[in-house]
This record gives C-alpha cells, sequence and structure tokens, in this order.
C-alpha cells in the first residue's frame, strides 16, 4: 500500500462547468490533495457516501442539486457537518466582495484570479503552508 493514499489529504470539485473542475482541480492537486469530481451536488453526495473528502470546494448553481442544497445536507449529518467547503460563485455581486456564502468556510469569485483567492482560502482553513504551497506555481 502506497503511503501517499494513507496520508494524502482528499479534495472534493463540484461543478458543472468542466472548465472550473479542471482549473480548481488542478491547483488542489499543485497542493498535494487528491481530489475526486462531480458536476453536481447530487453526484457529490454519492462520493461522499464512500470517500471523505478533507474540502469540497462547490459551485452554488447546478442541475440536479445546486451548492446551496449540497452545503444544507452536509451540515444536517454529523458525519459531515465540519467538512470545510469554500463556494466558488459567478454571481456574488461587486457590492460584496468579501461575502461568505451561508455555511460556507470561504467564498471565491469565478474571475481572472481565481487560483489566487483559493490560495486565501486555504490558507485561512488549513494554514499558511498549504496556501502557499504551489509545485512549480508562479509566485
Amino acid at each position: 500500500m502506497n503511503n501517499d493514499s494513507i496520508t494524502k489529504r482528499i479534495a472534493l470539485v463540484v461543478d458543472d462547468s468542466m472548465l472550473i473542475r479542471h482549473t480548481v482541480s488542478r491547483f488542489m492537486e499543485s497542493r498535494g490533495f487528491a481530489v475526486e469530481n462531480a458536476d453536481n451536488g447530487q453526484a457529490a453526495l454519492e462520493i461522499i457516501a464512500r470517500r471523505s473528502p478533507d474540502i469540497i470546494v462547490t459551485d452554488m448553481e447546478m442541475p440536479k442539486m445546486g451548492g446551496a442544497e449540497l452545503i444544507a445536507a452536509l451540515k444536517k449529518n454529523a458525519g459531515t457537518a465540519n467538512i470545510p467547503v469554500i463556494v466558488v460563485t459567478a454571481s456574488l455581486g461587486a457590492d460584496n466582495p468579501g461575502k461568505t456564502c451561508a455555511g460556507a468556510a470561504a467564498t471565491v469569485r469565478k474571475d481572472i484570479d481565481i487560483e489566487q483567492q483559493l490560495a486565501v482560502a486555504l490558507s485561512a482553513i488549513f494554514g499558511k503552508e498549504l496556501g502557499n504551497k504551489a509545485r512549480g506555481a508562479k509566485a
């Protein structure tokens, strides 16, 4: 058995946009996470039932089950209530730049500096070492 599979943190990336899933997944992998992907909240809950993630990065607006419903389902279950959630959204208004969605540890806008925002969010959740860690990333 590989020691990396025992100690590696797991990130679940949930978004109906393949581009955002790919971008966020690459970013999380560069921080040492094993990454699972889902294209909606319902699929995410199926993954969570078999593999408990250390963090979830989710979109809010998706088919079948959106991010708000996913977060509500997580918070109702004692086994998943404490998993940190980062919301990635395009709809956060410019008048609320630092606003965090209900139940989420952080909110990140879908824009050009998404990776920088994710680094800040990871630092806040796991500590600066993880937020700043990037294999081959530009400083």
